[in-house]
C-alpha cells in the first residue's frame, strides 16, 4: 500500500469510527471558540464592534482555527466552507474569492480594513498578496455596510484581520503561535509564526510565514505547473494614550513564484506596503471617536517563461485613505458614522503583455454615512448611504482617454427579533459600480488567462436594485442561518466571448484555430437570484463537550434579460456532516455535492457535478496546555475530479485530488 494510499485510509477510518464523523469547523456555530454563535463580534459589517446577530444581513467569519484546518495559500481555499463564496480556482497562487457568483471589480478585499492594493482585477491570473497563514480572521460582508467600501464592493467586502497594527494592549504580556504543516498532494510544507506583546502602552506584533508547494497531484495525474512559493511577513506596534486612543503603523511584505496551469509562464510577485491605522478619543459636541486608517503600497509581478527570462511585468501603486468619526447618540439615531476616504492608484505594464492594458491612473474621492435606528423594543433599522467620484485616464486605441462617474448607492437594513432566539432581516439596497480599468481599457492579448480583450470606454455606471431576506434561529441546540437574496442590474457589464481566436497581433478568425480567445466587454441587463444558508444541531451533549450535525447548502442563478446565461457562474452545492468538539479532541467529516453547470455562458462549456469529503482530527494532549495542538487533515478524499465553472481554464485545470495533511501548533493561551 502507498503512503498516500495509507494515509487516506487511517483518516477515513478515524473519523467514520465516530471520534472523526462530524463536520469541518468551518460550518459549524459550535466550532466557534466561544461555543456560542450569539457572541460572534464583527467589526467589517459596521463602523462599530458589535454582535454578528444584530445585523440585518448575514456576516460570515472563519477565525484562526478554521483557517488552519482549510488549509490553502489563497483566500478563496480558507472560506471553502462559507455559504455563497467560492473562488476563481485559476491556481494554486491566484484564487480570487466569488461572492454570489461576483468577482474582480465586483468584490473588494480588504486587509484590515484597508485595500489590497493588487492587479488581481486586471487579470484571474494575478494573485491577491494576503496568506491566509498571516489571518487570526477573515469576515465576508454583504449588504448595507458594504457602502463604506466604495462601489467595487457592491457584490460584497472580504476583509483579512490580522491585528498587524494592535488595536488594543494585548491582555498578556507576551502571546505567541507558531504552525507547522506537511500536505502529500503537492509536497508542500509550511511554517508560521504570530507574536504580541506589550510594553506599558505600547503594543507589539510580528509575524511571518513561509510556503513551499511542487506541482500538486489530480485524480487524472500530477497537474502541470501548479507549484506555490510564498513568504513574508510583517512588523507593527501601536501606542495607547488618553481613555482610548491609539496611533500605530506596520510594514508588511508579500513575496510569491506561483505555476498558472493552464500555461508555461509562472508569476514573480513582491508587494511592499506599509499601514497606518490611528484611532482618537473626541468627545466633543456630537463627535466620540475619529478613526483615520491609510495605506500605500508597491506592487509588481513578473511573468516568466521557464528558463527565467521575462514576458511582461506588471505594476502597481496605490495609496488607500479613510477617515470615519463616529457620533455619539442624536435624538433616536443610536449609532452613526461618517467619514470619507480617498484612492490614488497607478497601473502599468511592461514586456508583451503590455499593450493588453496601457497605463492608468485611478482617482477617487467618496463621502458616505452609516446610521443605525431603533424604531421598537424589537425592530432595528440600519441605513447607509456613498456618493463618489471616479476619475480614470487610459488610452483607447492610440488615443489618451479620460472618463469620470459619480455612482451614488443607498441601502436600508431592518432587523426584526420575535424572540430571543429568532431574528429576521430585510435588506433593500441601491448600488452604483463604476467600470474598472479593464473593462474601459483592455485592447489586446493576456497570455495567463489566454484571452485576446477589447474594452469599452463608453461602458456607463452599473446599478443593481437588490432585496435580501435572512433568518437566524439560535437555540440551545439549533443554530441556524439562511438568506435568499434577487438583484437586478442595469448595464451590467461582463466580458463576452464571441467564438472567435485571434493571434498577438490581434486578427481574429471564428472558430478555435488560433491560440488566444476573442473577449469584449459589453452591458446588458441582468437578474441575480439565489439562497444560501447552513445549520448545525446539537445531537448529544453539551457546548463544551458534544456531537453536532451540520448542513451547508447554497444556489446561485444568473440571466441577461435576452434570456442567455451569464457566463462563468458557479453550480449549487449541498453539504453535510457531523462534528464532535471537547476539551481534548475535535474532529468532523464534511460531504459535498457540486451540481453540473449546464447554464453556461456563450462560448462556453458545462462542467460535471463532483462530490469532495474532507475530515479532520485535532488532539489536544495536555489540559493545562490548550495550545499545544496535533491535527490530521483529509480533502477531497473521495479523490473526485474536481473543475471549477468559474474559471476560466476549467478546460485544462483540475482542483488538487486526495490530500492528508499534517498539522502541529504551538499557543500560549
Amino acid at each position: 500500500m502507498s503512503f498516500k494510499n495509507a494515509c487516506f485510509c487511517g483518516v477515513a477510518a478515524a473519523t467514520l469510527a465516530g471520534l472523526c464523523a462530524p463536520a469541518n469547523a468551518a460550518d459549524s456555530a459550535a466550532a466557534d471558540d466561544s461555543g456560542d454563535a450569539q457572541d460572534a463580534i464583527v467589526v467589517t459589517a459596521t463602523p462599530y464592534t458589535t454582535n454578528a446577530n444584530d445585523l440585518a444581513t448575514i456576516v460570515n467569519s472563519v477565525d484562526r482555527n478554521q483557517i488552519i484546518e482549510n488549509g490553502g495559500s489563497n483566500l478563496a481555499d480558507a472560506l471553502r466552507n462559507v455559504p455563497g463564496v467560492t473562488g476563481s480556482g485559476f491556481a494554486a497562487g491566484a484564487s480570487r474569492p466569488i461572492i454570489r457568483g461576483m468577482d474582480a471589480n465586483r468584490v473588494r478585499v480588504l486587509e484590515d480594513g484597508t485595500s489590497s492594493s493588487d492587479v488581481s482585477d486586471i487579470g484571474p491570473d494575478h494573485g491577491v498578496p494576503i496568506d491566509p497563514l498571516s489571518a487570526q480572521s477573515i469576515e465576508v460582508v454583504r449588504g448595507a455596510g458594504t457602502l463604506r467600501y466604495g462601489s467595487q464592493a457592491i457584490g460584497g467586502v472580504i476583509n483579512s484581520i490580522n491585528n498587524r497594527v494592535p488595536m488594543s494592549l494585548p491582555d498578556q504580556p507576551v502571546s505567541a503561535e507558531v504552525t507547522s504543516s506537511y500536505s502529500i498532494s503537492a509536497n508542500a510544507g509550511s511554517t508560521s509564526g504570530l507574536l504580541d506583546t506589550r510594553s506599558g502602552q505600547l503594543a507589539l506584533h510580528l509575524d511571518g510565514f513561509f510556503r513551499h508547494a511542487n506541482d500538486y497531484d489530480t485524480p487524472l495525474g500530477e497537474q502541470n505547473n501548479s507549484f506555490s512559493h510564498t513568504f513574508g511577513g510583517s512588523a507593527g506596534g501601536s501606542y495607547f494614550f488618553g481613555d482610548g486612543s491609539h496611533v500605530g503603523a506596520a510594514v508588511v511584505r508579500y513575496d510569491a513564484t506561483y505555476g498558472i496551469p493552464s500555461d508555461v509562464t509562472h508569476i514573480v510577485m513582491h508587494q511592499t506596503k506599509a499601514i497606518s491605522r490611528s484611532s482618537f478619543d473626541i468627545g466633543q459636541g456630537p463627535f466620540k471617536t475619529l478613526n483615520v486608517d491609510a495605506s500605500y503600497a508597491d506592487y509588481a509581478h513578473n511573468e516568466e517563461n521557464p528558463d527565467g527570462s521575462i514576458v511582461s511585468t506588471f505594476k502597481n501603486k496605490e495609496f488607500d485613505g479613510r477617515v470615519e468619526a463616529l457620533l455619539d447618540p442624536i435624538g433616536p439615531v443610536t449609532h452613526s458614522a461618517v467619514g470619507m476616504e480617498f484612492q490614488n492608484r497607478k497601473y502599468s505594464a511592461l514586456g508583451e503583455d503590455s499593450t493588453y492594458l496601457l497605463p492608468t491612473l485611478t482617482r477617487s474621492e467618496a463621502g458616505f454615512l452609516f446610521t443605525e435606528i431603533p424604531i421598537s423594543s424589537r425592530l432595528n433599522m440600519q441605513g447607509s448611504a456613498r456618493i463618489e467620484n471616479v476619475h480614470i485616464e487610459g488610452t483607447s486605441g492610440a488615443i489618451p482617454t479620460s472618463v469620470n462617474f459619480t455612482p451614488a448607492s443607498g441601502a436600508i437594513g431592518l432587523v426584526y427579533d420575535f424572540t430571543d432566539q429568532v431574528k429576521l432581516g430585510v435588506t433593500a439596497s441601491d448600488t452604483g459600480r463604476a467600470p474598472g480599468v479593464v473593462e474601459l481599457f483592455a485592447q489586446g492579448g493576456h497570455d495567463g488567462p489566454g484571452t485576446y480583450e477589447t474594452g469599452d470606454p463608453n461602458l456607463k455606471i452599473e446599478r443593481a436594485k437588490s432585496l435580501e431576506a435572512t433568518l437566524r434561529i439560535n437555540t440551545d441546540k439549533l443554530q441556524f442561518e439562511s438568506a435568499v437574496y434577487s438583484s437586478w442590474f442595469s448595464n451590467y457589464i461582463y466580458g463576452a466571448l464571441t467564438g472567435n481566436t485571434c493571434n498577438g497581433d490581434g486578427v481574429c478568425v471564428f472558430g478555435p484555430s488560433e491560440e488566444l480567445k476573442e473577449l469584449n466587454y459589453a452591458q446588458q441587463n441582468a437578474h441575480f437570484r439565489g439562497a444560501e444558508g447552513k445549520a448545525s444541531y446539537l445531537l448529544w451533549g453539551s457546548s463544551e463537550k458534544g456531537l453536532y450535525a451540520n448542513v451547508i447548502g447554497d444556489y446561485v442563478r444568473a440571466t441577461f434579460a435576452d434570456g442567455t446565461n451569464v457566463p462563468r457562474i458557479p453550480p449549487y452545492r449541498i453539504g453535510g456532516g457531523l462534528f464532535w468538539s471537547s476539551a481534548k479532541i475535535d474532529a468532523s467529516s464534511l460531504f459535498n455535492y457540486y451540481g453540473r453547470q449546464n447554464k453556461f455562458g456563450a462560448f462556453d462549456a458545462a462542467t460535471p457535478s463532483y462530490v469532495s469529503f474532507d475530515s479532520q482530527i485535532a488532539w489536544r494532549p495536555f489540559i493545562d496546555k490548550p495550545g499545544v495542538e496535533f491535527a490530521i487533515i483529509g480533502h477531497n478524499l473521495t479523490n473526485d475530479v474536481q473543475r471549477n465553472a468559474a474559471s476560466f481554464n476549467k478546460d485544462v485545470v483540475v482542483a488538487p485530488g486526495r490530500d492528508v495533511r499534517f498539522v502541529v501548533r504551538l499557543a500560549t493561551m
